[in-house]
């Protein structure tokens, strides 16, 4: 503030006024980063989820293989 112009209450409520629409901006910012962070934690949980079902898928397929491993042996 120059010396010139005074510090008057019409000053001071403008200010006032910019300072709460930063407020209410940065309010939206974090509401938007409220939502997004469950969304990345659901999201991680149901990958884990899909990792687990094809680890257990794998070794579903390394057991069916040796049996038939184990059959084609005893016709041999």
């Amino acid at each position: 503030m120059s010396e010139d112009r005074p510090v008057t209450l019409e000053f001071l409520a403008a200010q006032s006024q910019r300072v709460l629409a930063e407020l209410r901006i940065l309010r939206d910012h974090v509401d938007v980063l409220a939502a997004t962070c469950p969304r990345i934690d659901n999201d991680f949980d149901r990958l884990l989820a899909e990792f687990r079902e094809i680890r257990a898928m794998h070794a579903q397929h390394d057991r069916t293989a040796s049996r038939v491993r184990a059959l084609e042996e005893r016709q041999t």
